[in-house]
């Protein structure tokens, strides 16, 4: 049975002498004469001594490991993201640490608070949908831990943060299915908290009012994104005076349930009914019945930049408490991407 790790300390004891002259010998002093060295070198070796990195890393005052914080991990967005992250973050020395919110905010407050008491040196974070107050995070600003947000971008000022740009996707998804002959379009979107909802409408209204047709506030639902809200959104819209012969949906998952409901409905997919969705997610390809396109987020993308980000600041961090003088808000241009199958 394999026993606890060897510490300086008991190297010490057994040569004694001071600890302080072991740590010194390991690490090739000058004040340390060389047969000290090499016999604080060869007991070393043989006890198997290996250097406790954590009390390392604190004792300068980092641990070199940035935490990460997503609402799903399961989710084929959020694990390309993690790839990016893990490789950027790999090539800087810097161990990742992941945790996932299921997009309930008292968890992700304890999450931030683990995080924090782990030492972390800066945070990575896509917030949950049903987030609403956001202290949590402003509270890391006390302990000199910056965050960077990517995709899911809190409505507070002063952040740095990576989002895909929304509202141009959308006015290009809408006017894709308006090219197509489409008039009565409806959209299926998400919670009011989330600050991509608002930049869907934003870019849905934009889209109508470029092409001169009129703004219908009946043909936008929210819903929660999951089956049964997004079944329920869907109800609204069919059963709605202006049928829509075409939707737009928040993302794929909710493109998914839509269709999926849609043909219990009897209803012609891409022929009765039309769907264009977000994020452009390989399961796309395993559809039956797939969105005629989908807006191209880059989630690889979004967690490289992120992450180059974050090494940044912790790069030139100063003092703690001093804010920056400026903060990093990258916007990743979005492209829609038309299925075919």
């Amino acid at each position: 049975m394999q026993g606890k790790p060897t510490t300086i300390k008991e190297i010490a004891q057994i040569l004694g002498i001071s600890v302080s002259t072991v740590s010194r010998a390991l690490h090739d002093h000058p004040s340390i004469g060389l047969t000290t060295r090499a016999k604080v070198k060869k007991l070393a070796a043989e006890l198997s001594y290996e250097p406790n990195q954590t009390a390392i890393f604190l004792q300068k005052g980092k641990t070199h490991t940035i935490g990460v914080i997503l609402p799903e991990l399961s989710e084929a967005f959020f694990s390309s993201a993690i790839s990016a992250i893990e490789d950027t973050a790999y090539k800087k020395n810097y161990t990742v640490l992941l945790a996932q919110s299921h997009d309930d905010e008292v968890k992700e407050k304890q999450l931030v608070e683990k995080m924090k008491n782990h030492r972390v040196d800066g945070l990575l974070v896509s917030v949950g949908k049903n987030t609403s107050s956001y202290q949590h995070f402003e509270n890391l600003k006390k302990y000199n831990i910056p965050v960077v947000y990517f995709d899911r971008i809190p409505s507070i000022p002063n952040i740095h943060y990576v989002a895909c740009n929304m509202e141009i996707g959308t006015i290009e998804a809408v006017s894709y299915l308006l090219k197509k002959g489409h008039r009565t379009i409806g959209m299926i979107n998400g919670p009011q908290t989330m600050v991509a909802t608002g930049e869907r409408k934003e870019g849905y209204i934009k889209a109508m009012t470029k092409n001169r047709l009129k703004y219908d506030p009946s043909l936008i639902v929210s819903c929660d994104l999951t089956e049964q809200g997004t079944q329920k959104a869907l109800d609204e819209l069919l059963n709605n005076k202006r049928k829509p012969t075409a939707i737009v949906t928040f993302n794929d998952y909710v493109a998914l349930f839509a269709i999926k409901y849609a043909q219990k409905l009897n209803i012609k997919i891409n022929n009765e009914l039309e769907f264009v969705s977000y994020a452009n997610l390989p399961l796309i390809n395993y559809m039956e019945n797939i969105p005629a396109a989908s807006v191209e987020q880059f989630p690889y993308l979004q967690g490289q930049k992120a992450t180059d980000i974050l090494m940044d600041l912790l790069h030139h961090q100063g003092a703690a408490g001093n804010e920056p003088s400026a903060f990093y808000k990258v916007i990743i241009e979005s492209q829609l991407v038309e299925n075919k199958k």
